[in-house]
């Protein structure tokens, strides 16, 4: 197809929470609540919500059966470009390797494009990065027991905009706080 006849493509992520965020949040690119990164990808266009529906219509069964799968985090490590980005490892876990690879099948199935093929599936390393410095340095630290009770779907870019994230999805384990 010729490239201006392509569309963009919509920029979303599946993330488990680590911190209490809102069904409806939306939240500077700067300022993410802790999470485990599950699966990054773009699907579909930017003026639709069809591939945000469609795929999170296919993660329900997934995500819903990874709820309250308990997580321990494991020693610090130093991920990205020449080891800048700091991290805490989470131990790895049958329930969370399963959901990585569901949401992974999820976005073939939508014929989405995974922009870090080589952290999926055998290379996947969960992992909760830590934000901020100083006093106001947020992580987790080695020995923290995680419960896995947050699952959401984020636009990375809602109505084109890089500067915000938007929760368009969240499965938790109160059904009451999920949203749709």
């Amino acid at each position: 197809m010729p490239a201006q006849l392509r569309k963009p493509l919509r920029n979303l992520i599946f993330v488990a929470f680590v911190e209490p965020v809102a069904g409806d949040a939306v939240f500077p690119r700067t300022d993410w609540p802790l999470h485990i990164t599950l699966v990054r990808f773009d699907a579909g266009s930017p003026d639709s919500a069809d591939a945000a529906d469609r795929v999170a219509a296919l993660a329900d069964a997934p995500a819903r059966a990874a709820l309250g799968a308990r997580l321990a985090v494991a020693e610090d490590a130093a991920f990205g470009r020449n080891g800048s980005v700091a991290v805490s490892l989470v131990e790895p876990h049958p329930a969370l390797q399963a959901l990585h690879e569901a949401l992974v099948q999820t976005v073939a199935a939508v014929e989405g494009r995974i922009l870090t093929p080589r952290h999926t599936l055998s290379g996947y390393r969960p992992h909760v990065s830590h934000h901020g410095t100083g006093p106001g340095l947020k992580r987790l630290n080695p020995g923290d027991a995680v419960v896995l009770d947050r699952i959401a779907l984020v636009d990375m870019a809602p109505d084109g905009d890089h500067t915000i994230r938007r929760v368009l999805r969240l499965w938790t384990l109160d059904p009451g706080k999920e949203t749709a």
